[in-house]
């Protein structure tokens, strides 16, 4: 129990250290990660949105607004398309999985209810007017009488066993059969 018990705990402090190691990489590969998307983000803002000079007359300013407006006018088109192109997949999306729904026929069915029906209004329900052939397969079979034997006769007159046991056990069952025989 001793060897095991110290095997155990090596494997549950082995288990602890793999643990550590483990969050110190992704601890590291986490600040890897945000750094790179800060640079990458400073790269874009660099690339994109140019350093603002302050012009000093109004005209300058004035000017400089205007070119501003029709970025900011040209950037609202663009995310106007964008919007109208995503609304418009997603519809399609959704019509395409509705199709896929009907084909596949995933939709919920009501529960069915089951219904007696004789091959007759099978046949007729299933060919309607056409239905001539007559499915009546009790019709077709014959009527056997059975012969009643000697034997059977006995056997049903006689009846239970155990009736005829408990009538004869004790004195009175002795006596009727002395009243009987005689």
């Amino acid at each position: 129990m001793g060897d095991e018990e110290k095997r155990n705990r090596a494997i549950t402090a082995r288990r602890q250290h793999l643990k550590s190691v483990m969050l110190q990489i992704a601890a590291t590969e986490l600040e890897k990660e945000e750094s790179r998307r800060e640079s990458e983000k400073q790269n874009y803002l660099s690339e994109h949105c140019p350093p603002l000079h302050i012009p000093g007359s109004m005209s300058e300013v004035q000017e400089l607004c205007k070119q501003l407006h029709a970025k900011i006018d040209a950037a609202e088109e663009e995310k106007y398309d964008m919007e109208v192109k995503v609304q418009k997949s997603t519809k399609e999306l959704e019509d395409m999985n509705q199709k896929l729904f009907d084909l596949r026929g995933k939709f919920k069915r009501p529960p069915l209810r089951r219904v007696r029906m004789s091959a007759d209004a099978m046949l007729k329900a299933l060919l309607g007017s056409k239905h001539k052939v007559c499915m009546d397969l009790r019709a077709n079979l014959k009527q056997v009488k059975k012969e009643d034997t000697e034997k059977e006769r006995d056997l049903r007159d006689v009846g239970d066993w155990r009736k005829n046991i408990e009538e004869k056990s004790g004195m009175e069952g002795r006596k009727k059969m002395f009243e009987t025989e005689s």
